[in-house]
């Protein structure tokens, strides 16, 4: 009775949500230039990660959505970034989905599956759908995530303007309140 219940339970899949807000690790982008871009080089800024498939109707116009969101809230310290994954997106297919869907924003792709899986908290064994939305605050901490299973609020432009303005203020009043203490010097 006890293996059957011990298999039973190896055999459903266990909870794929990683714990949030946790601290964002490095990552390492790949421009279609060759040039890499590391994650940590957007620090300061409040980032929304992009993991798409350049083939992915939903993440072609989640990309149009995060273009309108980083025209209007860049300048208030917004970054957005798209990383091709999960497929072997050669560099001119990152380029044209650029293109071909009006992207604004840093473009790349991952090295490999398994460096997107770790970089989502996700074992390799867990199957994942795209697109994947990550938001990082200003500090470098994952506050949201898209769970493996898809399907979140996180592609929807008012839930996500309205996360991204939250944590533009966040960081808007530390800016404020760290310019304060300097002119009383």
């Amino acid at each position: 009775m006890t293996l059957i219940a011990t298999l039973l339970a190896l055999s459903i899949p266990a909870s794929s949500a990683p714990s949030l807000p946790r601290k964002s690790p490095e990552f390492k982008i790949l421009e279609p230039s060759g040039k890499q871009i590391l994650l940590s080089s957007f620090k300061g800024k409040v980032t929304v990660i992009n993991f798409f498939l350049t083939t992915c109707q939903h993440c072609q116009q989640f990309a149009q959505v995060l273009s309108k969101l980083y025209t209007e809230l860049g300048p208030r310290g917004f970054q957005a970034v798209g990383v091709a994954t999960f497929n072997a997106s050669s560099a001119p297919e990152v380029v044209n989905f650029g293109k071909r869907f009006g992207v604004n924003f840093p473009l790349g792709h991952s090295a490999t599956r398994e460096a997107t899986s770790a970089y989502l908290d996700y074992s390799v064994m867990t199957m994942i759908m795209v697109p994947q939305v990550v938001v990082i605050d200003r500090e470098g901490n994952i506050r949201a995530q898209t769970p493996a299973e898809g399907h979140s609020d996180l592609r929807l432009e008012p839930t996500l303007r309205k996360l991204v303005e939250s944590l533009l203020d966040e960081g808007g009043a530390t800016t404020k309140k760290a310019a304060a203490k300097k002119a009383t010097k």
